[in-house]
């Protein structure tokens, strides 16, 4: 596929958050404490409150609801970055002593994780190609933006809806062919591809729930958090690392 250029990944945090995302260098006198952060786009990507997405609530916003501002040199790291658009080897591969099942077809966009967490980065475990686990660290997890809705799970926007089948908080899935059945799909209008859209996490194994469906990992957040709680939980729960895009 080639590297991914700047309007691309622009577009894909658009489609992400639901919001146009600029980058901050675009308008004279901003401050970068009010970009959008590694951070607050977990927060804005995966966990809802009261039914509004964490990005009204102030997260990284312009003053119009419908903007956020990125600064692209610290949200990505091209150095790692993956493509696996040729990849064929269906080899079993393992992390955190779990099956890995890698993104074969996809380009992976590196998200820049390294030293952001206060624990350090054992969870991601050593770099570089290896088909075992290393101590320490983090199973992989693929997240489809419409997970949520995926065979009666969850309703919408992470929000438990009547039946609670597993829980009320954050769905994943190690199955990146289960995951990609409902991930999001847009049309650049940078190069008039259509792409389709997934996120790549490591779940931390003390905080993951095994449903009953055993393809699917929940991240419980119990109803009535606070907004700063299920940022709290997020953090030491699930980190992306990685978005997916295929050219369709």
């Amino acid at each position: 596929m080639g590297r991914i250029d700047k309007e691309v990944r622009l577009e894909v945090l658009s489609v992400l958050t639901g919001a146009s995302v600029r980058p901050y260098t675009t308008y004279s006198g901003r401050s970068k404490t009010n970009d959008l952060n590694v951070h607050n786009f977990v927060s804005s990507s995966l966990t809802y409150h009261a039914n509004v997405p964490l990005r009204l609530a102030g997260l990284g916003r312009s003053s119009y609801r419908d903007e956020l501002f990125v600064d692209l040199d610290e949200l990505f790291d091209p150095d790692y970055d993956y493509d696996f658009t040729h990849c064929k080897d269906r080899s079993e591969c393992w992390r955190g002593d779990e099956v890995y099942k890698r993104p074969c077809g996809w380009y992976r966009i590196a998200v820049k994780v390294l030293d952001k967490y206060r624990d350090g980065n054992e969870w991601l475990g050593t770099d570089g190609w290896r088909s075992y686990s290393v101590a320490g660290e983090w199973p992989v997890s693929y997240h489809g933006t419409s997970i949520e809705g995926a065979k009666g799970i969850l309703s919408s926007h992470y929000k438990a809806g009547p039946r609670d089948l597993y829980g009320r908080g954050i769905y994943s899935t190690y199955d990146i062919d289960e995951a990609s059945d409902y991930c999001k799909e847009f049309k650049s209008k940078t190069n008039g591809k259509t792409y389709r859209v997934l996120m790549q996490n490591r779940i931390n194994p003390q905080m993951r729930k095994v449903c009953d469906r055993k393809d699917y990992w929940l991240i419980e957040i119990h109803r009535g958090s606070s907004p700063e709680k299920e940022r709290e939980i997020v953090k030491k729960s699930i980190r992306p690392y990685g978005i997916l895009i295929k050219e369709v």
